[in-house]
């Protein structure tokens, strides 16, 4: 059958029958928050099974279909991070616009931190959760994971071209079982480093850019496909949090966790408001776009399995362009942590001191804040919020055993921790696009107006290259 043509004489496009595209991405994820939360509860009404305590089947189902949605996210990073970054400092064209882009995009995560952590720091001066607290002090335990300022040296020096790392663990049957990881931190330097050469080399670089391209083509095919599998990955994620995670660890440490939750709600809805008022944008169009990005965060737990979502929202929905976005969003999902890195150590220092009895100084909350600014990159190798609380402290010069007492609340304050780190991951490209004149502020006006994963065609940029055999190359660009 002819397609129906419009008015302009531009056949009309027919309307998908399929339910998975026919209902909004939105209200699929609000449908999956719902049923997890449900199911969450009827697993834990279940409780355990058998002599060991072991989860009953519907936790493990949970436990299984969303840390497999996770896994999937992840495996596709590696390879989303280092294509994006090539084809962005190729797009580019100049060195130096990276660097200044990367300069300011640094600039404006300390800014966002340095005010996250005065928030964090005003609410422990006012509520006093160390001493407002039931937790036994035989809950006080050292980590068996710890943070330091040489991190960021380590952590920043590519093992290997890839980025990927190798760990060995014992089983409970003793036997051995090694396991790859990869650290998103070495993968932009190796990509950076893969990029400006390919600008140095000139026309001779091109087949492998335009290679680059392709490559990048397929693989955001394929996380299409892996976000469109987000609704049943958060019935798993939440549902395995409601299982496990009860509300009864909260009750010795109700004005402690009151007052971390608060504090993100602050950064989230006051701070980053206010920032981009400041900068003639809506706060209500900004969430409206980013918004899917920052409640998988929220479930999944994961700024680095969030990571390839809310590189699509920044650059799709709120108009940042890809060649800035592939950039900055990999960037802040390893150093910028609002939630992980300001928020939470600042009260945690703060819980911890007047919980063994400590006076802090005036020093003491300068140095606070000055490793909730700069210790988040220099753990940027290792994130973790345990691992940034362990700099914070050993910094402060606390015990280390308070990390114990905090535990058995973590994972619960992780979810709202995680989320605000994404919505900070999204927020600051937002800002420098618009401080730079490069944000498309027509996506961004119409951010709410769309469906922010509808399937959409191939950028024709990313499968030809830039430059044509007619033109010249750019200079500093031709071969030594």
């Amino acid at each position: 059958m002819t397609p129906r043509p419009t008015t302009d004489g531009a056949p009309a496009r027919r309307r998908s029958r399929n339910p998975f595209t026919a209902v909004p991405f939105g209200v699929q994820v609000l449908v999956g928050l719902v049923l997890g939360v449900v199911l969450g509860l009827v697993a834990r009404s279940i409780g355990t099974v058998g002599p060991e305590q072991d989860p009953n089947w519907l936790t493990t189902t949970l436990d299984t279909v969303g840390g497999t949605f996770v896994t999937l996210l992840r495996a596709v990073v590696p390879p989303l991070v280092f294509l994006a970054i090539v084809a962005s400092i190729a797009n580019l064209r100049q060195v130096t616009d990276a660097a200044r882009l990367a300069g300011r995009t640094l600039l404006w995560f300390a800014i966002t931190a340095l005010f996250s952590v005065g928030i964090g720091i005003a609410l422990g001066l006012l509520t006093n959760p160390g001493l407002n607290t039931g937790v036994d002090a035989g809950a006080a335990d050292q980590p068996s994971r710890t943070g330091s300022w040489l991190d960021f040296l380590t952590g920043i020096v590519p093992g290997n071209v890839l980025g990927l790392q190798a760990s060995t663990s014992a089983g409970a049957d003793g036997s051995l079982s090694t396991g790859l990881s990869f650290n998103v931190l070495q993968i932009i330097v190796v990509a950076v480093a893969v990029g400006v050469a390919a600008l140095k080399v000139g026309r001779a670089a091109e087949p492998f850019l335009t290679l680059s391209r392709s490559a990048l083509a397929v693989v955001q095919k394929v996380l299409w496909w892996i976000i469109r599998l987000a609704p049943i990955g958060t019935v798993g994620l939440l549902g395995r949090a409601v299982a496990s995670y009860g509300w009864d660890a909260l009750a010795p440490l109700g004005v402690f966790v009151a007052d971390v939750y608060v504090g993100l709600a602050l950064v989230l809805f006051v701070l980053y408001p206010v920032l981009l008022r400041l900068h003639g944008l809506s706060p209500i169009r900004y969430f409206a776009a980013a918004w899917p990005a920052i409640q998988l965060g929220f479930v999944s737990r994961s700024s680095i399995g969030t990571l390839p979502v809310t590189e699509r929202v920044t650059e799709r929905n709120l108009g940042v362009p890809r060649a800035y976005a592939s950039f900055a969003v990999p960037l802040g999902a390893t150093t910028k942590m609002d939630g992980c890195a300001a928020v939470y150590p600042a009260l945690a220092a703060i819980f911890v001191a007047q919980f063994f009895g400590v006076e802090l100084g005036v020093t003491d909350y300068l140095l606070i804040a000055f490793v909730s600014v700069i210790g988040s990159a220099a753990t940027a190798g290792v994130t973790g919020a345990v691992v940034m609380l362990t700099l914070t402290l050993s910094t402060l010069g606390l015990p280390l055993e308070g990390v114990g007492l905090l535990l058995a609340v973590d994972p619960i304050l992780d979810m709202g921790r995680t989320a605000v780190n994404v919505a900070g991951q999204a927020l600051v490209p937002t800002i420098v696009a618009k401080r730079e004149g490069i944000l498309d502020e027509a996506v961004y006006a119409a951010a709410n107006a769309k469906d922010p994963f509808a399937d959409e065609p191939v950028d024709p940029d990313l499968v030809e290259p830039t430059t044509r055999s007619d033109e010249r190359a750019p200079a500093g660009a031709t071969g030594a």
